[in-house]
């Protein structure tokens, strides 16, 4: 077939698309993919027509035959030996490998394909493999890799990877708690600890120990500064347990102390922090890679939380507390969480935007007449139920564009899949365009470029959703229609900057928000103005007041309800304290 009547049967399939017309779409997609078997042009619409027409399994099959035919010419103008990737298992994980660091994950994935059919199965491949497809969004499909990995070579490490993809999928936090309690189950047992030898709080400053691999060269850097340096060193005794001194060193108040455990077993960390009479130990990581959960199973304080990188479960009985903002309506966490949930105000943590901020600027659509609405999120995080609701957004807007922006976004595969997946949406792939990572005067000018951010669920923006607010960009977020605590983190956050406006209740108030909000540019600028001054002078940006909360439970009585509840009053959710330490338990609760 010639390349113009190859480019005319698109261009007829693609209006026959839009009309509404499917079977005539499905028709001619396939005919085209049928005649030029080596083009994945014409399986990326046979795919996005096939999903238009309810045929979920038949567009998967469509998907994967574009992504290989797309990916692999585009590994081979990067250098690989096609022949030899398919005979050469090493060479083929070798060339997957330097593609993942290039942030190319649907081309990684295709060629660590090629090695596992070549019979490299191993437990780095597998990690790898299901890593390229979490990146791209086939969340499903990184659970069964991850699954695989976890059965095949079992270790704690290992097996923390298969929680985390949960969350991207149906019933995502149900799944997620039952995997991270199976993890604790396999990973986190312990024997009852010694009794503590803390001493009775009064009269002494209480002692909070924070763990995590690594605060200052990682995100947590932007979440922990601000809180460590607002600590009251009359009040609190703050001590930091990184995997290295040298990553911290420098970088914090004097008054808080670093006790690198990355040399240590879990059993010598745990009777570190021991010897450290740490009241209460907050870990920072949660399932993370580099997490020391199974040393948090030891129960080396009388007091645990998790904080900050997760709000979810961690599985573990031995972790007291999940730290949450407060809520003005009962969010059900039965069967959620084996730890309580402690509300601790407004917010539970407080954010420093990035140095190099640009003086505020107008919205774009006042000059450039076309609105752009815009996702910094990971790729991960663009689930179905998004892509309908953020699709409908466009299909009533058709002078608007969508402004992706992710590392992983710079694979031409992942935004021609991205593309095509909007398609089937009715959105036409030229208004969905793609930037890649960037740093300095690039990275806040691109936030230049959005006049409103539309959030994911039920994995909200945290990092990028406070980067936005603190660059003056408008965040639709979606709080509904059930209550979660990931939605109620989001209405946090915008509710602490004054912009209530900006939290719907369910996917259609979300379009209608969205269009509303869009429909006059100036009103869009006014909202606008008030973004950046929200943030900076809200609850996001109270660091004193954040850390006030955390050291004022030290003088309160332990709160009670059953584990996995709320620690709140019925009716809403009211800041209420852990047991830290009026008396210390002598063992283990």
């Amino acid at each position: 077939m010639g390349l113009e009547i190859f480019q005319s049967g698109l261009a007829i399939g693609r209006d026959a698309l839009h009309a509404g017309d499917v079977s005539t779409a499905v028709d001619i997609f396939q005919r085209l993919a049928a005649t030029t078997p080596s083009d994945p042009e014409a399986r990326y619409w046979l795919a996005s027509a096939l999903l238009a027409a309810g045929d979920a399994q038949a567009a998967a099959g469509a998907m994967d035959d574009a992504r290989i035919l797309h990916a692999l010419p585009l590994a081979a103008a990067r250098g690989a030996d096609l022949a030899r990737c398919k005979e050469d298992a090493a060479y083929a994980n070798d060339i997957a490998t330097r593609l993942y660091a290039q942030n190319h994950v649907a081309m990684s994935g295709v060629v660590r394909a090629l090695a596992l059919s070549a019979g490299e199965i191993s437990a780095d491949g597998l990690l790898s493999y299901g890593l390229a497809l979490q990146h791209q969004g086939r969340a499903e499909d990184a659970c069964q890799v991850f699954r695989a990995a976890a059965e095949n070579f079992p270790s704690a490490q290992l097996h923390q990877f298969l929680l985390f993809p949960q969350l991207f999928c149906d019933d995502g936090e149900a799944r997620y708690a039952a995997e991270a309690r199976d993890w604790a189950r396999l990973y986190a047992r312990a024997p009852s600890p010694a009794p503590f030898g803390n001493p009775a709080r009064k009269g002494r400053k209480l002692r909070i120990g924070y763990l995590a691999p690594n605060f200052a060269g990682t995100q947590l850097r932007q979440f922990v500064r601000p809180l460590f340096e607002s600590h009251d060193p009359q009040a609190v005794e703050v001590v930091l347990y990184p995997a290295r001194a040298e990553t911290e060193a420098g970088q914090w108040p004097s008054s808080v102390a670093i006790h690198p455990i990355g040399e240590l077993s879990d059993s010598q960390a745990a009777a570190l922090i021991r010897r450290d009479g740490i009241d209460v130990l907050a870990d920072c990581w949660g399932h993370t890679a580099g997490s020391r959960l199974p040393l948090v199973a030891l129960r080396p304080a009388p007091v645990q939380v998790a904080w900050i990188n997760f709000v979810q479960t961690t599985g573990l009985e031995q972790v007291d507390y999940v730290l949450h903002a407060d809520a003005d309506r009962p969010i059900p966490t039965e069967g959620l969480f084996t730890e309580s949930i402690w509300t601790i105000g407004p917010v539970f943590n407080v954010f420093r935007p990035s140095d190099g901020r640009l003086p505020p600027a107008p919205t774009p659509a006042v000059a450039r007449g076309q609105v752009t609405f815009g996702s910094f999120n990971h790729p991960a995080k663009l689930n179905d139920h998004v892509l309908d609701t953020w699709a409908a957004i466009l299909r009533a807007a058709p002078a608007g564009r969508l402004l992706l922006k992710y590392s992983y976004f710079i694979d031409p595969v992942l935004q021609r899949v991205t593309q095509a997946r909007f398609a089937a949406r009715g959105v036409a792939p030229e208004r969905i365009v793609f930037a890649g990572h960037s740093t300095g005067e690039a990275y806040h000018q691109a936030f230049a470029e959005v006049d409103l951010m539309l959030d994911t669920w039920p994995a909200p923006g945290s990092t990028t959703t406070l980067e936005a607010l603190s660059n003056g960009v408008p965040v639709l977020s979606l709080d509904g229609p059930e209550p979660s605590l990931t939605g109620a983190y989001a209405r946090a956050m915008l509710e602490a900057s004054g912009l209530h406006e900006l939290v719907a209740s369910s996917p259609q108030d979300f379009v209608a928000r969205a269009l509303d909000l869009t429909a006059d540019p100036a009103r869009l600028d006014a909202l606008r103005a008030r973004v950046r001054p929200g943030f900076e002078g809200g609850g996001c940006c109270d660091a004193a007041g954040l850390a006030r909360r955390l050291e004022a439970p030290s003088s309160q009585p332990m709160p009670t309800g059953p584990r996995g509840s709320s620690r709140t009053a019925p009716g809403g959710c009211r800041s209420t304290p852990p047991p830290a330490a009026t008396r210390p338990p002598t063992t283990a609760p």
